[in-house]
């Protein structure tokens, strides 16, 4: 390849030879070169036409300037400078508007988006501020970086701004969110020892891809979506790159290197194709607007013009080129031509002149289109939705009223605003692909699935984090690119997106146990992609783009395909259960998610449960799952955990909130049990772990996010409101379990013990109660205590802490709830009793009753005998194992009994047939009965052979649970008729 020598001349003079940054850049129409240099405080505007004749000098700054941006029209210049200041001047008059904002460190790069309404500056300051043109507002201030920023670029659909800091990490920013998309950390040459040359990066014209210097002095390309690394540019380059820049249609590109040459490349073929070597290293380029030159600047201030850098023989740098008349919306920055009425205004002060007698003739012709094009325009809608608008300056004429009025239904339709965009469906435990580096496709309490992709193929892995009880799974190549994944300890599902010519999706299922060799199965899907999996026992599910949600077994068979009621967000699944997350509807113009969710009984083909899922306002849904006791469970971006419970008709509790811990620290949720979330802990603003060095688990306490206690015993009321959610879904859990006939004798224990620590909790808060003078406060607490131990135990504290009236409360209190036991078990005995009467009355007149009829006279029989209940057998056999004194308290107990049922007459009527109401009676007397003896053998005897908890006289009142005082009634009722 030929080297050329180009001759440079001086703009800015170095101080004592030191080397510094310098910028340049074009103004629209190719008329003007702008310098800067930041051993500088000067900036130069030059003629190119007039090339002989002095450059226009501005000096405004009062140290060096370092950063040059024009306005797409090029109405309006801004700078940046090392005094920390921004300004605005009218272009190319120069003449100073205003100081736009001030940062507290030097500014180093800004940039106007298309339109022309947003100016992003940044520097050495850890925030890149957005400034609306319209009125000087600052409208958001980026923070991630952890450098000083040393370049920053609005992509050309006006979607996202890339930023990149000197230690050469880029971040994606989302800019009707503000929120990072994509941090990639380290991938260009660090620049902090040396201010001359600073990192970069440019959009490519069309907005697909991002240019950026890479480690191996090569220029790398990322898609503008993804972040994923496409492919480099590697030439003769032997240092790193330190600026390059795209040719107007996107064709070729200039790099610059601290090599001290210049490279021309052809961007399609990769291939670089011309080169220029230079006496100093060159800082700063830019390609001329409509020809074949490339203006240049070194780190000593010289600047010059290199004429034809691309061959004559190949395609023109401007051929195809994107149209270069900036779409303003109205923001014709610095109003030049009175004729036009301006409908949002201008930053500075709007004066009648005329524009310049060099304006060109393309520039009138713009002025010559339709009322209605040029209304289109102003309305274009790659402004920024979230832009505030100006008001007018100037009365809009009559004239012009009527030409709106004329096309008012065109024009709404151009100025309907923008929806906020909808949360897009992301897999619960993944990590954003990151290029060249391995990520996660599903984290969770089990274990993980890794993946990077290497020359074309991904390679999988598959971890347990107890490696004694998941099964060994070989790594395998992916051949099919999976992008979502889903692990339990029975197998793996995994899918991809739709890919290759057929546009297809394909599901995977991979059992880790199985008696077959090749139980592997895999699905696929025509102009259907899968969204989201997710596994259970037994089954496997996948929710589509066509809001399908499919349901397979273990096997592969296809069960089951429902439709959904909007686009998936995520899903999860545990044993039997499936939940999805869906959108119910657009996202609020304040950009809150609307999201709802259901869960699904797949054995038994049940909806359990379906509502709205709430949100921190402003967030996005994170993370969404169960917790270890089967727990619905959703984290969002803001750090806030919450937990579905049935209380008041099934709403979601706040467990836990990020905002409570530490602020530079960012929690990404894995799972969680009744008392603690397992996160990973990342460093703001990453806000996802990497996969090497291995994510270690932090276990953090759950938390409600309670308001400061004037008691100061914070801890406390939230350990009392955790208990009590604990204790209710346990209770919850015993019902469910008695209903379907299962043993409950272990969670009965659990419960028991639940109650206790609940009820020494709530002493303690008595306690601190009765220290601040909160007795009201202390009185409630006592009545929600369990056992009567815990209320005496109150009792004796206020007593000791000299309150007798706080103790006389609690006495009565006391005395309450014993008279309500002792009422509620003589009505119990008072039912069994008048059971047992009418049964033998109607036995006496030789009657046997029904619910809807009169029976015929009774059959001759065998004279009935008292049968004994099955319970209290049961009670008196284990009883002889226990002891002799359990075994007298059992036989005493049946003679009771055989005393209550002798009260009726039966040897008057001998032959008479049982009834249905006889056996109901005797059913009722039994089960008091049992379960009186139970209470007493358990009082008795230290033997463990009951399969009931200890009971709590305090505790409320359920329907499987009697008090054991019937027995004094029985006995009142014997001594009563001895009387």
């Amino acid at each position: 390849m030929k080297i050329r020598s180009l001759k440079l001349k001086e703009a800015h003079k170095s101080n004592n030879g030191v080397k510094s940054f310098c910028s340049i850049i074009w103004d629209l129409e190719s008329q003007h070169l702008v310098t800067s240099s930041s051993s500088d405080s000067s900036i130069s505007i030059h003629d190119v036409l007039l090339s002989s004749a002095p450059p226009k000098i501005l000096r405004n700054h009062k140290d060096g300037v370092t950063a040059l941006a024009l306005s797409p029209n090029s109405t309006c210049l801004a700078s940046g400078s090392i005094d920390h200041s921004v300004k605005l001047y009218k272009f190319p008059g120069g003449e100073f508007q205003t100081n736009i904002t001030r940062f507290t460190l030097p500014i180093r790069s800004l940039c106007f988006n298309k339109s022309g309404s947003m100016l992003a500056a940044a520097g050495d300051d850890d925030g890149i501020k957005l400034i609306n043109t319209v009125d000087d507002s600052i409208v958001r201030v980026l923070k991630g970086h952890k450098g000083p920023v040393t370049a920053i670029a609005f992509d050309p659909k006006s979607e996202y701004l890339a930023s990149i800091d000197s230690n050469g990490s880029v971040i994606f920013w989302e800019l009707s969110s503000g929120k990072s998309l994509h941090n990639l950390k380290g991938i260009a040459p660090a620049s902090a020892s040396d201010n001359s040359v600073l990192n970069v990066l440019s959009w490519s014209p069309d907005g697909d891809l991002l240019a950026a210097p890479g480690l191996k002095n090569d220029v790398v390309m990322y898609d503008r979506d993804t972040a994923e690394k496409l492919f480099t540019l590697k030439g003769e380059h032997v240092e790193p790159v330190c600026y390059l820049c795209w040719s107007p249609n996107g064709k070729y590109m200039a790099t610059s290197g601290l090599d001290r040459q210049i490279l021309i490349w052809d961007v399609d073929q990769r291939q670089d194709i011309e080169r220029q070597k230079f006496d100093d290293k060159i800082c700063c380029m830019a390609w001329k607007p409509n020809g074949n030159n490339l203006a240049v600047i070194d780190v000593m201030g010289k600047f010059g013009l290199w004429e034809s850098p691309v061959p004559s023989s190949m395609k023109s740098p401007t051929d195809g080129a994107p149209s270069q008349k900036s779409k303003t919306n109205g923001l014709l920055l610095f109003d030049e031509d009175e004729l036009e009425p301006s409908i949002s205004g201008s930053l500075g002060d709007a004066r009648e002149e005329s524009l310049d007698n060099s304006e060109p003739v393309s520039r009138k012709r713009l002025h010559k289109r339709s009322k209605y094009d040029r209304m289109l325009d102003e309305d274009s809608d790659d402004e920024l939705h979230w832009l505030r608008k100006a008001e007018p300056r100037r009365k809009v004429s009559h004239t012009h009223k009527e030409s709106l009025d004329d096309v008012g239904e065109e024009i709404q339709s151009v100025m309907k605003p923008e929806r906020t965009k909808m949360q897009e469906c992301f897999q619960p435990g993944s990590t954003p692909v990151q290029a060249g580096k391995r990520r996660f496709l599903c984290y969770n309490m089990i274990g993980c699935i890794t993946t990077m992709e290497h020359e074309g193929y991904s390679h999988i892995e598959v971890d347990f984090h107890d490696t004694g009880k998941g099964p060994r799974v070989p790594s395998r190549t992916d051949y099919f690119g999976f992008t979502m994944a889903a692990l339990n300890e029975n197998g793996s599902v995994f899918a991809n997106l739709c890919k290759g010519d057929q546009n297809m999706s394909t599901l995977m299922y991979c059992p880790f146990n199985s008696w077959e060799n090749n139980s592997e199965w895999s699905m696929r899907f025509e102009s259907e992609e899968v969204k989201v999996v997710a596994l259970g026992t037994g089954w496997v599910a996948a929710i589509t783009s066509l809001n399908y949600l499919r349901i397979f077994t273990g096997g592969g068979l296809q069960k089951y395909i429902l439709s959904i009621d909007g686009p998936v967000v995520t899903a999860a699944g545990l044993k039997d259960e499936l939940a999805i997350v869906t959108h119910a509807s657009h996202s609020l113009p304040t950009n809150d998610q609307m999201l709802e969710f259901e869960v699904f009984n797949i054995s038994n083909k049940t909806q359990t449960l379906r509502g709205h899922l709430p949100l921190t306002p402003g967030s996005n849904l994170s993370w969404f799952g169960f917790s270890e006791e089967g727990q619905l469970s959703s984290y969002d971006s803001k750090g806030v955990l919450r937990v579905f419970s049935n209380e008041f008709g099934g709403k979601w509790l706040p467990l836990f909130s990020a905002n409570k811990e530490k602020s530079d620290e960012r929690y990404w949720a894995v799972g969680l049990d009744a008392s603690k979330l397992f996160c990973v802990v990342c460093k703001s603003p990453d806000a996802f772990p990497l996969v090497s060095p291995k994510p270690i688990l932090t276990i953090l306490t759950l938390s409600f996010p309670l308001a400061s206690s004037d008691l100061g015993a914070d801890k406390l009321e939230n350990e009392f409101i955790l208990s009590n959610l604990h204790l209710s879904q346990t209770q919850k859990r015993i019902e469910e379990m008695s209903a379907v006939g299962k043993d409950t004798t272990l969670i009965d224990d659990e419960a028991f013990s639940m109650e206790m620590s609940l009820d020494r909790c709530i002493l303690r808060l008595i306690a601190g109660c009765c220290n601040a003078d909160k007795l009201v406060r202390a009185t409630e607490l006592v009545r929600l205590l369990s056992l009567e131990k815990s209320v005496k135990g109150a009792i004796k504290l206020v007593t000791g802490l000299k309150l007798p009236v706080l103790a006389e409360r609690f006495n009565t209190i006391l005395e309450e709830r014993l008279l309500n036991e002792t009422m509620e078990a003589m009505q119990c005995s008072n039912s069994t009793s008048n059971a047992i009467l009418t049964n033998g009355v109607e036995r006496h007149h030789g009657l046997t009753v029904s619910e809807n009829e009169i029976s015929e006279p009774a059959h001759i029989l065998n004279p009935p005998k008292l049968l004994s209940p099955h319970f209290a057998k049961q009670d008196q056999a284990e009883a002889k194992k226990g002891g002799e004194k359990v075994q007298l308290k059992t036989t005493a107990l049946e003679a009771s009994l055989k005393v209550e049922a002798n009260k009726v007459d039966h040897a008057s009527i001998p032959f008479l047939k049982t009834s249905n109401n006889e056996v109901k009676a005797n059913s009722s007397l039994v089960n008091c009965t049992n379960k009186t003896a139970d209470n007493g053998i358990r009082k008795e005897s230290a033997n463990p052979f009951q399969s009931h908890r200890p009971t709590n006289p305090f505790a409320k009142t359920s329907n499987n649970q009697e008090k054991s005082s019937i027995f004094d009634s029985f006995k009142k009722a014997n001594n009563g008729d001895t009387k």
